[in-house]
């Protein structure tokens, strides 16, 4: 059973990314699906897909990669907020990443969203992760 399943997605797409693997396979949260939602909106990630099964569902991430040598388009998963430590921001306050390159995936009572869009809306909270 693990604890924090953000810390686990972060570190499964990683070790993919580092062995060029094009798919990964992620236990399936909400929290899990929404941020594989984003990574697909802002171009990280290919495709993502949900399988179901009866003992517990999971998520097919196909991560991307540009150019003949395979470079990963993820240099970075970061996680900033941990169990241990939570971090928050106000809306004024939410970093940019790389000169927007990157994003930061913002925790809000309006939920998961990225840092651009938490700053257009107003709205602080949570900094989950940086990825760029």
């Amino acid at each position: 059973m693990v604890n924090d399943t953000i810390s686990d997605m972060l570190t499964k797409i990683r070790n993919a990314n580092n062995a060029k693997h094009q798919l990964v396979i992620i236990p399936f949260t909400k929290i899990t699906n929404n941020i594989a939602k984003i990574l697909k909106e802002e171009g990280f990630v290919e495709n993502i897909e949900v399988l179901e099964s009866n003992l517990q569902n999971s998520l097919l991430i196909s991560l991307k990669y540009v150019g003949k040598n395979r470079k990963p388009v993820i240099s970075k998963l970061q996680r900033i907020s941990k169990p241990g430590l939570r971090v928050y921001t106000g809306n004024k306050k939410i970093p940019t990443i790389l000169g927007n390159l990157g994003i930061s995936i913002i925790s809000t009572s309006q939920g998961l969203m990225t840092g651009t869009q938490a700053k257009e809306q107003k709205i602080g909270g949570e900094i989950l992760c940086n990825i760029y």
